[in-house]
């Protein structure tokens, strides 16, 4: 099959689904209302709350869930067939992924603004709300850690990117004042950011800046530590100075970056066959298919996280109940579209032409250097390896240099990965103002020292290891417990259907298939940390899913009394 052919399918069906299902869900499901009162005008502070252009809270949005997710899950989910990865991208896009972030956007601005996790009080129990506390207070702890791991380590591989990712910051904050303060025209703000952007890029490819030891410490631990201190001020700051302008400009970075792919398959066509296998259901060393794919790929069909996105900074900032569509529903499908280009690179792109141990190779034995094991394509560089050539390999088609394709890639993943960090971060104190407050102890909740507590805990869990690495000690057990978040974050949006009573099949369905994919997966991997003798993540794994059976106890109670109460 021809790449090109396979995202014309996907983005056609993208499409058909925003302005059906899409549609469906926000008028006859939770009816938006545009003359509702929302939260980022009821509450406007001008630092977390502040009513937004869905243009912008669009980028901000797309920008935070989008992340490295939608790029590393596809590219490794693809070990077990191109067929099976799209099947699941597509089809979670648009009846789970895309449903659970527009139901966790539209309840929160339904009720002040709230995150998910607080919300779990009102509409199942308030023992619900803690220990939903406690499984999302996990997952950030984990996600700001390893982003900041992560961003050092894209620093290492593509030195290339230092250069124009710093520099977007001060033109960040300029678009922040210029557009806020002077009122310039957003467009044009956006352009005259991306063409700076751009020019860094170009810079960049020729500048490399490699950072070096620094006082007996790796490169890698100093980025850590840079990041660390990054995310602390990021996350404190107005979203107007620069969370939202940042965003802007990376939504736009990415739909450049996706816009050159797509023209790629589109010149490069005649030689963009996909050479991966349609099915292959057993992988040397892979785990099986069934429920594992559902795990590795979580963003860019679903993903817990997205809920935390949508319940903890988007709901503060979208200006009208209508535009949550566009924001939660339509962003959702717009990560799958990057996901089918991730795996068109990966399956089609790598195939033209990939440089093995010195030996050009082509077609399938290309694929195949890549992709000959589970461990071969398990390791983030090898995962990031594949996009990034398979994309540059397109890229050259529309006469894009090698050089500047590869640091396009590489600026746009970091800075996606950026984004991620300090939005969860930003998130994370969120969750622990909420939990104080719930309390009674605001004064430790307040903006200053919650972000302190989410900075520091996550720098203790990222220095557990030599070079900031400690956060890999609970990674095996990240992916189950994103899509446990997934699967909760729809049991809530159920429940509040339910108690609404609204039609609840469009969450109960993909609840129920979450919540089994998930928890056969957790248990599989439990199984594994038994026979290794792994104790910490053993323990740390059989807690979450009996927190996971005690959420689904609580609801079932709720449900059993459901009638309709004060929800929004």
């Amino acid at each position: 099959m021809n790449g090109l052919l396979l995202a014309l399918i996907a983005f056609v069906l993208f499409f058909i689904a925003y302005k059906t299902y899409g549609s469906l869900i926000a008028k006859k499901v939770f009816e938006l209302d545009p003359n509702a009162q929302v939260p980022s005008r009821e509450f406007e502070d001008g630092v977390d709350f502040v009513p937004t252009k869905k243009e912008i809270i669009f980028g901000h949005h797309f920008a935070s869930i989008a992340g490295t997710g939608p790029i590393v899950g596809p590219a490794i989910g693809v070990i077990w067939g191109w067929v099976p990865a799209m099947i699941w991208i597509v089809g979670g896009s648009i009846f789970a992924g895309a449903v659970h972030d527009f139901s966790a956007l539209v309840i929160s601005m339904r009720n002040k603004g709230r995150s998910i996790g607080d919300l779990t009080g009102n509409i199942i129990s308030k023992r619900a709300r803690y220990l939903f506390f406690l499984i999302i207070f996990f997952e950030l702890w984990i996600v700001i850690a390893i982003f900041a791991m992560i961003m050092g380590i894209l620093f290492n591989m593509y030195p290339q990117a230092v250069f124009p990712v710093w520099f977007e910051i001060p033109v960040a904050l300029w678009l922040g004042w210029a557009i806020y303060k002077k009122k310039m025209n957003i467009t044009l703000g956006a352009i005259i950011s991306v063409i700076l952007l751009y020019i860094t890029v170009i810079i960049g490819a020729y500048w490399p800046l490699k950072m070096p030891s620094v006082l007996g410490m790796s490169p890698l631990t100093v980025w850590v530590i840079i990041f660390m201190v990054y995310a602390y001020i990021a996350s404190t700051l107005p979203v107007t100075t620069l969370l939202q302008p940042r965003d802007w400009i990376n939504a736009h970075e990415l739909l450049i970056a996706m816009g050159l792919i797509f023209l790629g398959a589109i010149f490069g066509a005649p030689k963009l066959h996909i050479v991966a296998p349609a099915f292959q259901l057993h992988p040397k060393g892979a785990p099986p298919l069934w429920p594992m794919l559902f795990v590795t790929i979580a963003c860019g069909a679903i993903s817990g996280f997205h809920s935390l996105v949508s319940s903890g900074t988007s709901s503060k900032q979208v200006a009208s109940e209508p535009d949550a569509k566009f924001v939660g529903y339509g962003s959702m499908l717009m990560e799958g579209s990057l996901a089918t280009l991730v795996v068109v690179a990966t399956t089609a792109g790598i195939g033209i032409k990939y440089i093995h141990e010195g030996t050009v190779l082509t077609g399938l034995a290309a694929w195949q250097a890549h992709y000959s094991s589970w461990q071969a394509a398990a390791g983030l560089g090898s995962k990031l390896s594949a996009i990034v050539e398979g994309a540059s390999n397109m890229m050259e088609s529309i006469y894009i240099p090698h050089a500047i394709g590869v640091t396009i890639m590489g600026v746009f993943i970091v800075s996606f990965a950026g984004t991620t960090l300090d939005t969860a971060t930003r998130i994370q104190r969120y969750v622990i103002g909420e939990f104080f407050s719930s309390i009674k102890a605001p004064k430790w909740g307040n903006r200053w020292l919650a972000t302190a507590i989410a900075v520091i805990t996550a720098a203790i869990l990222a220095f557990l290891q030599k070079n900031g690495k400690g956060a890999l000690i609970l990674w095996p057990l990240f992916g189950g417990v994103n899509q446990l978040l997934a699967a909760l974050a729809l049991l809530v949006a159920t429940v509040y259907l339910v108690r609404k009573k609204k039609p609840f099949v469009i969450t109960l369905i993909p609840l129920i298939f979450m919540i089994i994919m998930t928890g056969w997966a957790m248990i599989r991997n439990i199984n594994n940390f038994a026979k290794t003798s792994n104790g910490l993540l053993l323990t740390i794994g059989v807690i979450i899913v009996l927190l996971e059976l005690w959420l689904i106890i609580e609801a079932i109670i709720t449900l059993s009394k459901a009638k309709e109460t004060d929800l929004g």
